[in-house]
């Protein structure tokens, strides 16, 4: 068995920007998209990226990034569409657990990625979450799971598979775990409090 993989759904149609795409937005002086899957190389930990399978933005984005990019035709069907697809590639991989990382998290950092990681012994889920314990990402399952992710559906991600199995948290700084942009308003605000 491997180690780690990173899945990091990108296929979400950013449907509460009004026009614009989320994972495009300037972070950091890259798009977002690019600046987290560059976090999630930094690890050394294999990376997916699930993508629409029109979106030449977004896959533009990611130019020269070592990842591999998974089509999901499916991904209007929501979240689990990504889930199933990346559950189904760390399984291929052989993989010991896999971390799902959203890419609309700007304030996670390389030290949480490195806590979650530390965290992981591969048989329990972990679930980062804020200083006051609410729930939030990365996720980490253990690759016994990962059959039961390749059935889910609807667009409420992996909820059920959390909700049916112990989970354990792991808190990070602040909100770092929790802090996710999916609208205008947010990413203004979010903008407005890095000066």
């Amino acid at each position: 068995m491997g180690g780690v993989a990173i899945l990091i759904p990108a296929a979400g149609a950013s449907s509460r920007m009004r026009g614009r795409d989320k994972l495009l937005e300037t972070v950091r002086g890259q798009p977002l998209l690019r600046d987290r899957v560059t976090l999630a190389l930094a690890t050394g930990c294999p990376i997916a990226v699930t993508l629409p399978p029109e979106d030449a933005a977004r896959r533009a984005a990611l130019d020269g990034l070592h990842v591999t990019l998974l089509p999901v035709p499916d991904a209007p069907t929501g979240m689990s569409a990504s889930l199933r697809t990346g559950a189904e590639w760390a399984i291929a991989q052989e993989m010991a657990a896999l971390m799902i990382l959203l890419p609309d998290l700007p304030d996670l950092t390389a030290s949480d990625m490195s806590l979650m990681l530390q965290a992981n012994d591969s048989e329990t889920i972990l679930r980062a979450c804020d200083m006051d314990g609410t729930p939030g990402h990365p996720v980490i399952l253990p690759a016994r799971l990962l059959p039961e992710l390749t059935r889910i559906t609807g667009d409420t991600g992996a909820r059920d598979l959390l909700r049916n199995h112990p989970v354990t948290p792991v808190p990070l700084p602040d909100q770092h775990a929790t802090t996710d942009l999916d609208t205008p308003e947010a990413w203004a605000a979010w903008r407005a409090a890095q000066h």
